[in-house]
């Protein structure tokens, strides 16, 4: 296994980690459970958060940059992966009221599930047809 596959499986399950730590975080914030106050649970996001960031700077740069390529998507989802994290510190320890929690909860599912999708189909508008396919167009 080259270094460029190892950084993306490290990477691919830190995605999973991510996802499931603050999805498990976000259910107990809106349930006000005091699991939130676990040293584990105060640690660990931080952890994956890091690991998530680096492997992400690694395999990109090992599958793109360091030939002086750089796709739109890679841009795309290094910027959202900052801001999947800004808005999950809003959602877990920033904001002021439940209802703004909530709220910044769902929306970094929602930049959690748009960056998902970046990176399965490699661009930067996974949710535009093109428009040869949106007219039936066969290419």
């Amino acid at each position: 296994m080259s270094a460029a596959q190892l950084s993306y499986q490290i990477h691919g399950l830190a995605v999973l980690l991510s996802l499931i730590l603050f999805v498990t975080r976000g259910i107990w914030m809106l349930q006000e459970s005091p699991m939130l106050k676990a040293r584990w649970v105060k640690i660990s996001p931080h952890i994956i958060d890091t690991v998530l960031l680096v492997s992400a700077l690694i395999a990109s740069y090992l599958m793109f940059w360091r030939y002086g390529v750089n796709p739109n998507y890679v841009t795309v989802m290094m910027v959202g992966l900052l801001v999947y994290i800004a808005i999950g510190l809003v959602a877990l320890r920033l904001g002021k009221t439940k209802a703004i929690r909530a709220s910044a909860f769902v929306l970094a599912v929602l930049v959690f599930l748009y960056l998902s999708a970046v990176g399965i189909m490699k661009t930067p508008t996974p949710f535009l047809m093109p428009a040869a396919v949106a007219s039936g167009v066969a290419q």
